[in-house]
């Protein structure tokens, strides 16, 4: 029932798509010019999005703010955003800066420019705004991780309490308490700071209640309160369970299960496994993987606040913690195999992109993690061996119908007392003054084995603790798959691609235009074709009109050139958009400047055309 309306509350709606939104096209076209101005601005994403109360900010010509209508999504489709335009806009080129949050919860943005008649003479850059705000961002970061580690932990206690049943449960309860409140607190404050987080702005937005209200409504808020509701529930769980005697019957491990899987699908349902190919696969996948992370490295912490305290039962709840932890490694093995897959897409985004290599970061971690865990295992066995061999030469016990006669010598035998004190401990040997007792080095050895045992498992949580870090990165990291899918879209949601060139020059003229320099900028700097636009300053930095301006270009490695590139005076600026560069390579750009009848310059300058 409780995963049920969980799923019931965070999936409605969810549909397959790309984790991290991708934008697809734009209304009007990146770097286009038109004839009248347009009515609206609308993109079209891969995939569905969610728009913020300031998702687009139009600039015009003079770099001011265009007032703009609220976004929406255009004619109900949710992989869409449109906002209205003023119904008069002067010539000259606009510049549209973005910003929505993906389906996976993780926000996008990029900017786009179009020009109404003519493109404007400046090419001056314009200030957007940040992307995010650093101290934000980082304030989330530091929350996400504290929840990913208090999850574990919690997941991890309950589980060892439960299913390794040590008769001291007692260290536990420290551990259980403080990751409950650390698991509420970071959740909290990613509550609080989701709205600022999407918007880019800095912490002191986050008690804005209108922001408040609008991430409740969303996917990542919705699963944040969720999260709330469910560790209510685990609290009266554990305390219910800290009231009994009787704490590992079927309905008590059912329910624990129940809890930490719904906990769990608080994070599927809003990360990347919500989003992409395969998502109910994902999306199961995940709660697997996050169970067994949690039940693994959490109980590695609740096995070494056990193993401190010198407890009889350690040789029975050792080896069962070992056939956990196996059970838990092959689901993260399995899990986190299909994972890779699915977020890489192909084996070149290992290495080619932050994602592959996050990820080869935390499988380098992993296998650290599991060859500390085979010393771990190694004195586990160890520490096991003496029950096992005391179990072994342990007699059966037959049982015998009353008055039967005594076995020979077995107890009853004539002339040896019966009763407690006469009564020898099955498989104890015996010398001629009674009961051999164990030796005492057995019993330093068995504390030897469990410092050793100690010693590695603080071990293996440090490590634990660098890959749990890693795995928070990676989250909220662009997966390769998505990289590659954004990569085949034309780019149209982001500045295009630009070689920008600096060429001073000095004509020897003794005025302003005499010297100076010229600002080129490439446009994508690719084979095909390209387009240029110049801006000539003069030795005050200010705007130069000159009588000639021309850019050629070379490449001396395949003896091609010069082509011209036949540049316009566009009345301020110089521009073209023919200029076809075959072949990749380092090309020599050489720029004339003529500022009169007798003085001019040219002056060499290499820029790189990619494929």
């Amino acid at each position: 029932m409780l995963l049920g309306a969980v799923l019931v509350l965070l999936l409605a709606g969810a549909a397959p798509a790309s984790a991290h939104a991708a934008l697809r096209a734009t209304d009007p076209g990146d770097d286009s010019v038109l004839r009248q101005a347009p009515r609206h601005v609308t993109l079209t994403f891969t995939e569905s999005v969610g728009l913020l109360d300031d998702s687009f900010r139009v600039f015009g010509p003079d770099q001011r703010r265009v007032h703009t209508g609220e976004a929406t999504h255009a004619d109900g489709r949710s992989d869409t955003a449109r906002v209205g335009l003023p119904g008069k806009l002067a010539q000259g080129t606009y510049t549209v800066a973005w910003r929505v949050v993906s389906a996976d919860s993780h926000p996008v943005s990029g900017a786009f420019s179009f020009s109404v008649g003519k493109r404007s003479a400046t090419t001056a850059q314009l200030d957007t705004g940040p992307a995010e705000d650093p101290l934000t961002r980082g304030l989330y970061d530091a929350a996400r991780y504290l929840a990913y580690l208090a999850a574990a932990l919690l997941v991890g206690t309950a589980a060892f309490a439960l299913l390794c049943r040590p008769a001291d449960t007692s260290p536990l309860r420290r551990p259980l308490v403080a990751a409950w409140w650390t698991l509420l607190g970071s959740t909290a404050v990613l509550l609080l700071l989701r709205a600022p987080y999407e918007t880019g702005t800095g912490p002191a937005s986050a008690f804005d209640v209108s922001a408040l209200g609008r991430t409740l409504t969303g996917r990542p808020g919705e699963a944040l309160l969720a999260r709330l509701v469910i560790l209510l529930l685990t609290a009266a769980f554990l305390v219910r369970l800290s009231g009994r005697r009787e704490r590992r019957g079927p309905a008590t491990l059912a329910t624990g299960t129940a809890l930490a899987a719904a906990l769990a699908l608080t994070w599927a349902a809003a990360e990347h496994a919500s989003a992409g190919i395969q998502v109910p696969l994902a999306m199961a996948s995940s709660v697997l993987h996050l169970l067994a992370t949690g039940v693994w490295l959490g109980g590695l912490v609740a096995l070494l606040l056990t193993l401190r305290r010198a407890s009889g039962d350690l040789v029975e709840v050792v080896p069962r913690f070992s056939r956990i932890a196996f059970t838990s490694v092959t689901v993260l093995a399995v899990t986190g195999l299909y994972q890779s897959w699915r977020g890489l897409g192909s084996l070149f985004a290992l290495t080619s992109t932050p994602y592959g290599r996050l990820l080869l970061a935390k499988l380098a971690g992993v296998a650290v993690l599991l060859l500390v865990a085979g010393y771990s295992r190694r004195w586990t066995q160890r520490l096991a061996a003496p029950a096992a061999a005391v179990r072994a030469a342990a007699p059966a016990r037959v049982p015998q119908s009353v008055g039967a006669p005594a076995e020979p010598g077995g107890p009853g035998r004539p002339g040896e007392p019966e009763g407690p004190e006469g009564l020898g401990e099955p498989g104890e040997p015996e010398g001629p003054g009674g009961p051999v007792e164990e030796p005492a080095a057995s019993d330093a050895d068995r504390d030897d084995q469990r410092r050793r045992l100690r010693r590695s498992v603080l071990v293996e949580v440090a490590v634990a603790a660098v890959v749990l870090m890693i795995t928070t990165v990676l989250t909220g990291t662009l997966p390769g798959r998505a990289q590659a899918e954004a990569a085949e879209q034309a780019p149209a949601g982001s500045l295009p691609p630009t070689t920008q060139t600096t060429v001073p020059f000095d004509t020897g003229a003794a005025t302003l235009a005499g010297r100076g320099a010229v600002q080129v900028t490439l446009d994508p700097a690719r084979v095909g074709e390209n387009g240029i636009q110049a801006v000539v300053h003069g030795s005050d930095e200010g705007l130069v009109v000159v009588p000639e301006l021309r850019i050629t270009f070379t490449l001396p490695s395949r003896k091609i050139g010069p082509i011209d590139a036949e540049l316009t005076d566009r009345g301020g600026y110089w521009s073209t958009n023919s200029v076809n560069l075959p072949l990749p390579g380092d090309w020599t750009m050489k720029t004339t400047v003529r500022v009169s009848d007798v003085d001019q310059v040219s002056v060499e300058r290499r820029v790189r055309i990619e494929p």
